[in-house]
C-alpha cells in the first residue's frame, strides 16, 4: 500500500528541480537541516529511502582521540545519524520523533573511515504510520574500511505528537 510521502520525502522529491550537476549538494543542504549537528565532523549522505539510509564518515585526525582512535562520540553521531534519517523518511508529519535511548559497545578499534546502514522493515514503517505515538529499535550496523563491525549499537526511536494540546 502507498502512502503520500512526509515532509522530509517531499523535500527531497524537489531535487529533480535542480539541475543535475547540483542534486548532491542539495540533498546535503537538505539533509543537514534534517540533521543539523553532522555538519560538524563531516557526516556523507550515501544513500536513503524509507527502508534504508547509509551514512558515511571519512577518517580524519579531527575525529581522533589522544589514543588515535575514531572517537567514540563520532561513531555515535554516525549511527544516530542513520536511525534518525531512516526514522525521518517514515514519521507522520503531524509527529516529532525524539531518540529515547542508545547504547554503544566498542568492540575493537575503528580502522579507516566508516559507514553506518540503519534498516527500517515495512511492518516497523507501517506501525508508525498507524500509531500517532510509540518507540521502536532501528537496526543499524557500523564498519570500518576494512569490513569490520567495531562497535555494536542499539537506538531506540519514539515519536510523538508534534503540538500537544494547552493545559488549562
Amino acid at each position: 500500500m502507498d502512502r503520500p510521502p512526509n515532509k522530509l520525502q517531499r523535500s527531497l522529491m524537489r531535487l529533480d528541480e535542480a539541475p543535475g550537476f547540483m542534486r548532491g549538494w542539495v540533498q546535503s543542504i537538505i539533509l543537514r537541516r534534517a540533521v543539523p549537528f553532522t555538519g560538524t565532523v563531516g557526516v556523507r549522505f550515501a544513500g536513503l529511502s524509507t527502508e534504508r539510509a547509509e551514512v558515511r564518515l571519512a577518517t580524519a585526525p579531527r575525529l581522533h582521540n589522544q589514543s588515535g582512535d575514531v572517537h567514540t562520540s563520532a561513531i555515535h553521531l554516525l549511527a544516530e545519524s542513520a536511525t534518525g534519517l531512516v526514522i525521518g523518511m517514515n514519521v507522520r508529519d503531524d509527529c516529532t520523533p525524539v531518540l529515547k535511548r542508545a547504547s554503544l559497545q566498542l568492540l575493537q578499534r575503528a580502522k579507516g573511515g566508516l559507514k553506518a546502514v540503519a534498516v527500517l522493515t515495512p511492518e516497523q514503517a507501517a506501525w508508525m504510520q498507524a500509531n500517532e505515538q510509540g518507540e521502536l529499535s532501528v537496526s543499524v550496523t557500523v564498519t570500518d574500511d576494512t569490513g569490520a563491525e567495531p562497535v555494536q549499537c542499539e537506538f531506540v526511536w519514539a515519536w510523538v505528537p508534534a503540538s500537544r494540546p494547552k493545559k488549562n
